[in-house]
C-alpha cells in the first residue's frame, strides 16, 4: 500500500536531493560543516521515510529489523570514535556503501529484462566490489593492522592485468546471459581488484585514496539508482562520485602527485615508501622552559599541528598556549598543510573543537610568505608536511610534495615523542639543522610544560 502519490513522492525527492547540497555546501568551510552534516542527515531522513511512504515494501519487520540492528551498531561508534581515527570510520563508511550497492545490483540481476539495465548492474557490481575491499584494506592501513608501506609482489601487474581482463570478459557475459553465477563471479574478481589496487598503495597516499573510493561508491550508488529506478540515489550518488573526485584531485595536487602516481608509483619506486629506519645523527634537545623561554620572548609564532597533535588530543592546550602567548603581545597563527593529518580538514575540525579562532587558522599559500619573519615555528606532531626533501631531494618518494617552509623560520622546535620518521616513513633532515631544537614526550604533556613555563616567566 502506497501513502503518497507520485507528485509528493517527486516533491519530496527533490527537498531530500537539496538538503544534500546544501550539506556539500556546508561541508566545504568548518565554519559551516557541522550545519551541512545536519543537513545532510535530514535529507537522508527524508529520503527513507519518503520510501516506506511510497513504495510497496515487502518483508517490512525484517526491514526495519535491519535498521535497527545497524544504528544500534553505528551510534554507538560513530559517537565514541576518537578524531585520529576519523579516516578509518570514513574508509569503513566507504566501503559499506559500495558493498550495499553490489548486493543490491545483485540480487536484481533476475528482473533486468533490458541490456542498458544489466550494464549497469555489472558496473555497480564491479566499482562497488572494488570500493568494498580497496576500503577495507585502507581501514586494515590506517588502524595498522597491517603494514602501512606498499605490498608488492613480483608479477603483480601482470596479476592486476589478468583480474581486470577477466572482470571485463565476465562483464560482457553477465549483459548477455544474465547469468547469476557468472554475476558472482564478476563480484569475485571486483573484490580482488579493489585489493590489488590498494595493497601497493603507501604512507602518505592512503588517504587520497579513501577519497576516490569514495568517488567509486557514488559511481556504484548513482548506477543502483539507474538499476532501480530511483532518480534520488542518482541524484545522490553522482552528488558523492564528483564531489569524491574534485576532493581526490585536490590533495593529489596539494601532495604534489597525480593519480596515477598514487595508485602505481610502488611499481617504479615513486609511492610514498619511505624507510622505517631511525638515523643515530646527533640532535639538539630542548627542556620545556627552553622552549618556553624561546617563545615567550619572541614577536611572532606559527604553530604547526600534526597527526601527533591529535593521537595526543592536545588541542586543548595548543589554544591554551597560543592564548597565553597573545597576552604577551605576542602573535601566533596555526599553519595548516591540506593534507597534515590523515584527512583534509583534519587540523581545522581538531582546532575548532579547541574554539581557536577560525581567522588564527592560516592555509599553506597564505602562511608560507611569513616564515621568513616569524621568530619560532613550533611543529606539534608534524612530519611529513615540512619536509624539505620534497622541495631538495629529487630521489625522495614524496618529491614536489608542496609543503610549510617551517625551515624559513629563525627558530625551529619539534615536539615529537620519538625520532620515528612520520607516516610517509621519510626521515627529516630539518631535525638535524642547527636552529632546530626538539622536546621529546607526548604532545598534550609537552605542551602543558611548556605552557606552565611561559606563564612562570
Amino acid at each position: 500500500m502506497s501513502f503518497l502519490d507520485p507528485v509528493w513522492t517527486s516533491l519530496l525527492y527533490l527537498a531530500a536531493a537539496v538538503c544534500f547540497i546544501l550539506a556539500l555546501r556546508g561541508l566545504s568551510s568548518p565554519r559551516t560543516a557541522r550545519r551541512g552534516n545536519l543537513v545532510g542527515a535530514l535529507g537522508a531522513l527524508i529520503a527513507v521515510v519518503t520510501v516506506f511512504l511510497s513504495a510497496r515494501l515487502e518483508n517490512i519487520p525484517w526491514i526495519l529489523a535491519a535498521i535497527a540492528v545497524g544504528s544500534a551498531v553505528a551510534a554507538p561508534v560513530a559517537r565514541r570514535v576518537k578524531m585520529t581515527q576519523m579516516p578509518q570510520l570514513v574508509a569503513l563508511f566507504n566501503g559499506v556503501g559500495g558493498g550495499a550497492a553490489a548486493l543490491v545490483a545483485l540480487l536484481e540481476l533476475g528482473n533486468a529484462e533490458e541490456p542498458w539495465v544489466r550494464v549497469a548492474i555489472v558496473f555497480t557490481l564491479l566499482v562497488g566490489a572494488v570500493s568494498f575491499a580497496g576500503s577495507g584494506v585502507t581501514f586494515a592501513k590506517l588502524q595498522e593492522l597491517m603494514t602501512t608501506r606498499p605490498v608488492v609482489f613480483r608479477g603483480l601487474p601482470v596479476v592486476m592485468a589478468v583480474v581486470l581482463l577477466a572482470a571485463v570478459a565476465a562483464a560482457a557475459a553477465v549483459v548477455l546471459t544474465a547469468s547469476l553465477p557468472l554475476a558472482v563471479v564478476l563480484l569475485v574478481l571486483g573484490l580482488a581488484a579493489g585489493m590489488l589496487l590498494v595493497l601497493p598503495v603507501g604512507g602518505a597516499d592512503v588517504p587520497i585514496v579513501i577519497s576516490l573510493l569514495n568517488a567509486f561508491t557514488g559511481l556504484a550508488v548513482a548506477a543502483s539508482g539507474l538499476v532501480l529506478g530511483n532518480v534520488l540515489l542518482v541524484v545522490a550518488g553522482t552528488l558523492v562520485g564528483a564531489s569524491g573526485t574534485i576532493l581526490t584531485r585536490a590533495m593529489a595536487a596539494a601532495m604534489g602527485r597525480s593519480v596515477a602516481g598514487i595508485l602505481f608509483g610502488a611499481f617504479r619506486g615513486g609511492s610514498t615508501a619511505g624507510s622505517t629506519a631511525v638515523s643515530e645523527r646527533p640532535v639538539r634537545s630542548s627542556s620545556p622552559e627552553d622552549v618556553a623561554v624561546l617563545l615567550g620572548y619572541a614577536q611572532r609564532v606559527i604553530i604547526v599541528p600534526g597527526y601527533g597533535l591529535a593521537v595526543a588530543q592536545g588541542q586543548h592546550t595548543a589554544a591554551e598556549l597560543a592564548q597565553a602567548l597573545e597576552a604577551r603581545g605576542i602573535e601566533v597563527d596555526f599553519a595548516i598543510h591540506p593534507v597534515a593529518g590523515r584527512m583534509p580538514g583534519h587540523m581545522n575540525v581538531l582546532l575548532a573543537e579547541a574554539n581557536v579562532p577560525y581567522e588564527s587558522l592560516k592555509e599553506m599559500g597564505e602562511i608560507n610568505p611569513e616564515f621568513k619573519t616569524t621568530d619560532v615555528a613550533l611543529v606539534v606532531g608534524a612530519n611529513d608536511v615540512v619536509n624539505p626533501a620534497a622541495k631538495t631531494s629529487s630521489g625522495s618518494p614524496i618529491y614536489g610534495m608542496p609543503i610549510l617552509e617551517v625551515a624559513e623560520a629563525r627558530q625551529v622546535v619539534f615536539l615529537k615523542r620519538s625520532m620515528r620518521p612520520g607516516f610517509a616513513g621519510i626521515e627529516n633532515d630539518l631535525l638535524y639543522e642547527p636552529q632546530t631544537s626538539l622536546l621529546f614526550g607526548d604532545a598534550k604533556d609537552s605542551l602543558a610544560q611548556v605552557l606552565g613555563a611561559v606563564k612562570a616567566l
